[in-house]
């Protein structure tokens, strides 16, 4: 059995799992490069690995059609939008994930930009560096902010994101509103959150924080009508869907001092074009995509996804598989 790792992988993880297999680890972080279809696919098949673990890269049905001893895709990640899995699925090919890997990582910098905005961090920053800060009280004047203790903050998307973004707010002293449709009412009030309709969330809260999937229900749910609700002394933070917030509207709403700022993790098209409006406003924070990023997430999706490997290859059920592939007639 071998197995080829495109993802970033502990090392200690790497060891254990080649007891199990024959494993090839190249990730794309440290090759710069995602692989084209046909070109994984043919290599694979080449080079008759059996397993594929994928970050970043795409597992489209040319892979599946180029590898047919191909058996097991497994995602570092929660999503699955990167692979095709209907195409799996026919070729009998098993998918397994890493669900909650960053959970912890993305609720850590929500909150960690909510204290950004709210403080004024990055621009008390600025004026340090730039050797600005020649009068003593110059900070106290400029940047006076606000605390997070006693704030409301509203939840838009109450997955496992989105419900440790909230626990996290009411330990710091926070009241946490949330709208999410797919959550029963009194399931949120169970966690000593507020149930809310999105307009209302948005016209009570001083920091509106989203983490919703990208998908067609979501997308620019963030509009001009919602930014008009939120208070102008409001804080909006994106670590969820690039597609959920209409930029053009965020721009306008923080141009026109109808909203006191905002800070995106996450864009429509990644990295952001340089000819995006974001990058002319003013009192915005713009990271690139690191919500996910830290040493412990690795850390979780390498075990989680060995467990997984080791599973498989014992023959026995996998804890996060995707989709049922016993008794499929395997295509190629």
């Amino acid at each position: 059995m071998r197995a080829l790792i495109l993802a970033p992988y502990t090392p200690p993880e790497l060891e254990r799992l080649s007891r199990t297999a024959d494993v090839v680890h190249e990730s794309w972080l440290d090759s710069g490069r995602l692989h084209d279809p046909d070109e994984l696919g043919a290599r694979i098949a080449r080079e008759d690995f059996s397993i594929l673990v994928v970050e970043a890269d795409f597992v489209f049905e040319e892979v599946f059609a180029a590898a047919p001893g191909l058996r097991l895709v497994a995602v570092c990640r929660n999503a699955l939008n990167q692979v095709d899995l209907d195409a799996a699925t026919q070729h009998g090919v098993a998918v397994t994930h890493a669900p909650g890997r960053n959970t912890n990582a993305v609720a850590e910098l929500a909150v960690g930009l909510m204290f950004a905005l709210a403080r004024h961090i990055p621009q008390a920053d600025r004026m340090v560096l730039g050797r600005g800060w020649r009068d003593p009280s110059a900070g106290y004047r400029a940047f006076r902010g606000r605390e997070i203790a006693g704030a409301t903050v509203g939840v838009v998307g109450f997955g496992q994101i989105g419900r440790e973004v909230a626990r996290k707010c009411l330990a710091l002293g926070a009241r946490v509103l949330a709208y999410d449709p797919l959550v029963p009412s009194r399931q949120l009030e169970s966690l000593g959150v507020t149930p809310s309709a999105l307009p209302q969330l948005a016209a009570r809260c001083d920091f509106l924080t989203l983490h919703v999937p990208d998908a067609e229900a979501t997308y620019r749910m963030i509009d001009r009508t919602i930014l008009s609700e939120v208070s102008p002394r409001g804080y909006l933070i994106n670590t969820g869907a690039g597609g959920a917030v209409d930029a053009e509207a965020l721009v306008e709403a923080l141009e026109s001092g109808r909203l006191a700022g905002a800070a995106l993790d996450v864009f429509e098209g990644q990295p952001l074009p340089l000819s995006s409006p974001l990058l002319r406003a003013p009192n915005l924070i713009l990271t690139p995509h690191i919500g996910g990023a830290t040493d412990e997430s690795v850390e979780r999706h390498s075990r989680m996804i060995t467990e997984e490997i080791e599973r498989f290859a014992a023959a026995k059920p996998l804890l996060h598989g995707v989709n049922d592939v016993s008794g499929v007639a395997r295509v190629g």
